[in-house]
């Protein structure tokens, strides 16, 4: 008999089941994994990991795979509004009754086993994509790489984005040790794609070490934009005239540039034409990356939530948005590098708002305060009761010509979408 008969029973047990939210290490996830995959059967699978544009390039893979006409399964998180969106199957979010009916098979295979609420999730997406019958699936890491519990099935290609500080109370305070573990994904004889023609050291040396079939941006396959189109070139594969990304910003021309080269490296296993490759590129879409809503004052939402990911914002108003006068809502969690972020944006933003979030691991508007007063800027208001009241404050400030920015975090962005979408 099932534990819980609804979806969010089974997610309020699963946070509270195991002692640490964040618990990397893969004997308790596998050891469970082999439990209810005994032969350890598995579709065509591609790995996304990287600091920033692990979503964007899943996007993308899965866009181009489904003009194909190929059943493709997508695992990615966190989600925006709905834990569903994590798990999705030719691009529909699964039913929670389905995901209930796994995570009691799951909970019946564990025995006296704890796993943490992104084991659950993981192992649900795995056993949800094997009953699909997929010709492709796409799994994002969570966290890091090599012990992260996507990391249980080996992929036909490991795709790695970018490199940069981040969670570094788990993957190392310096970019080398990060890129160690993110190229824990990397397997002997198999693809390993790198998207960053600066990426530190480390992961390349990891691949070659280990025997992966190394291609690196700038190094193995590159790209270059011509006007409105832009050409990818890798080794004897080329394609021309290639509309731009749907996604806007530089970086998704690299993120796109490595998305083709793993669709190249499973080319022959998994044929994709031209036609599918340019409507995939068009088609693609995602939430909460550079998304403009449209109103007076417009409002952009970003995830972005690292010092690497505020830079391609920076880069991205710096484009678009050149003469804006932009207010902040803002958020982020306690582990971020908050001070940097807000350095960094200081001389873009000409009103901050605080925005306090109902996470246990958000940042309270009072700690993000001090580091704007160690910054000797004022340009701050804080004191509101949530999201809303803080979204509120910045609408009543801007005029119709100016932009209010929400940024800082994915709990953020839910909150924006669930509230005034």
């Amino acid at each position: 008999m099932a534990r819980f008969d609804s979806l969010q029973a089974w997610l309020a047990w699963q946070e509270q089941l195991h002692p640490r939210s964040i618990d990397l290490g893969l004997a308790r996830v596998a050891g469970v994994y082999r439990q209810l995959n005994p032969t350890q059967a598995k579709p065509l699978t591609v790995t996304v990991g990287g600091t920033n544009g692990k979503g964007s390039c899943v996007a993308m893979l899965e866009a181009i795979y489904r003009v194909q006409g190929y059943k493709v399964g997508a695992y990615t998180s966190p989600h925006i509004l709905r834990y569903n969106e994590r798990i999705r199957i030719d691009g529909q979010a699964v039913a929670d009754a389905d995901i209930c009916r796994v995570f009691s098979r799951i909970d019946a295979a564990r025995g006296e086993t704890s796993l943490s609420y992104f084991e659950f999730g993981t192992l649900a997406a795995l056993c949800l994509f094997a009953e699909a019958g997929l010709d492709v699936q796409l799994l994002e890491v969570g966290l890091g790489g090599r012990l992260d519990a996507v990391n249980i099935v080996d992929p036909d290609v490991a795709l790695v984005t970018t490199i940069a500080l981040d969670h570094v109370d788990w993957l190392g305070n310096t970019v080398e040790a990060i890129g160690r573990e993110k190229a824990g994904i990397f397997r002997q004889s198999v693809p390993a794609v790198i998207g960053d023609a600066a990426a530190p050291a480390s992961l390349r040396q990891v691949a070659e070490r280990i025997g992966a079939k190394v291609y690196q941006l700038e190094h193995d396959f590159a790209y270059r934009k011509q006007g409105e189109t832009w050409e990818w070139q890798g080794g004897e594969r080329a394609y021309r005239d290639l509309p731009a990304p749907a996604f806007k910003g530089e970086h998704q021309y690299r993120n796109a540039a490595a998305v083709l080269m793993a669709v190249s490296a499973l080319q022959e296993r998994l044929p994709v034409d031209d036609a599918a490759i340019r409507a995939g590129l068009r088609q693609t879409s995602l939430q909460g990356r550079f998304q403009l809503i449209a109103g007076k004052p417009r409002v952009l939402l970003d995830v972005g939530h690292n010092p690497q990911a505020v830079g391609t914002l920076i880069d991205y108003l710096r484009d678009y948005f050149p003469a804006s006068t932009i207010h902040a809502v803002f958020a982020m969690m306690r582990d971020k590098d908050i001070a940097t972020v807000v350095q960094m944006m200081r001389e873009r933003v000409a009103r901050w708002y605080l925005a306090p979030l109902d996470n246990p691991r958000a940042a309270e508007p009072a700690l993000i305060e001090s580091h704007f007063r160690q910054l000797d800027m004022a340009n701050v208001d804080s004191g509101f009761a949530d999201f809303s009241a803080a979204f509120q404050a910045a609408r009543a400030a801007a005029g119709p010509d100016e932009l209010i920015l929400v940024f800082g975090s994915f709990f953020l962005v839910s909150e924006y979408l669930a509230k005034f979408s």
